[in-house]
């Protein structure tokens, strides 16, 4: 089983070859801010290299690169030949998707990020280490990271209805209140005949009764579409009775009205 990365790390301080330094693949393609890494490098030039990159021994001449990307870029651009690392020991060694999960989490807790940059990272981290370990590891819940990850984290089964037949917002919305793919998918082919408005109105319903049934759930987003929609203007006789009626009955004016016109609407 693989050790937690946030376990006691135990390092020490050695100097060796930028060159023998390597970044795993996933890392390689990271965008990196150009304007950032000049002014990194020239802090570091101006005052020292104050916290060496972390790395951990590979192979006999190679060692992989668990945090510090800027770091090594901006070493990389000032023309280091050796610099200082704090090599991990054996007994604290990470496997590579620990690996990859102690770097992503190093750099998003090191800057503060913007919703966007903050939603681009948490994809990085999903892809590379899985959903349930990248919230983990944020510390988050697995809604707020779906949350984070927005369109991003539909799964292609249900992207494939957008845009010609889902909204982006549509099908991000039903797989945050569906996770279950098969089911989303299965929901998704029953609303896709909806109107906008109605299909809205549906998703809103199917959040508050996620285990409702197809028929209950259209019949309940019409209705709060009706409600949505219907003001009806009463004369001052006909507002007294309904006052009355629902003095009767004990409930509010509102939910009498309700109940009078859908029982009109079902004998109809």
């Amino acid at each position: 089983m693989a050790k937690h990365y946030q376990s006691p790390i135990i390092y020490r301080l050695r100097e060796i070859s930028i060159k023998q330094i390597k970044i795993w693949k996933d890392a390689q393609a990271r965008k990196l801010d150009r304007e950032g890494i000049a002014e990194l490098a020239k802090s570091i030039k101006n005052e020292g290299l104050q916290n060496p990159p972390m790395v951990q021994k590979e192979s006999k001449n190679s060692y992989l690169l668990l945090s510090g990307q800027r770091r090594l870029a901006a070493l990389k651009r000032l023309g280091a030949k050796k610099i200082p690392v704090l090599l991990l020991t054996q007994s604290t060694r990470y496997d590579l998707e620990d690996a990859k999960a102690a770097s992503v989490v190093e750099n998003l807790h090191r800057n503060k990020l913007n919703v966007k940059d903050m939603t681009a990272a948490c994809v990085f981290l999903t892809e590379s280490v899985g959903k349930s370990k990248a919230s983990q590891s944020l510390g988050i819940s697995s809604q707020t990271l779906k949350k984070y990850l927005g369109f991003a984290a539909v799964p292609d089964r249900l992207k494939q209805y957008v845009p010609k037949e889902l909204s982006r917002d549509d099908a991000t919305r039903l797989y945050q209140i569906i996770p279950n793919i098969s089911k989303a998918v299965r929901i998704a082919e029953k609303i896709i005949p909806l109107d906008q408005k109605l299909r809205k109105q549906y998703l809103r319903t199917l959040a508050r009764s996620p285990k409702s049934s197809h028929p209950k759930l259209l019949k309940k987003a019409k209705t709060g579409l009706l409600q949505q929609k219907v003001t009806i203007e009463l004369n001052k006789g006909v507002a007294r009775k309904l006052r009355s009626l629902a003095a009767r009955n004990d409930i509010e004016v509102t939910e009498m009205a309700e109940k009078i016109m859908s029982s009109y609407l079902k004998r109809r």
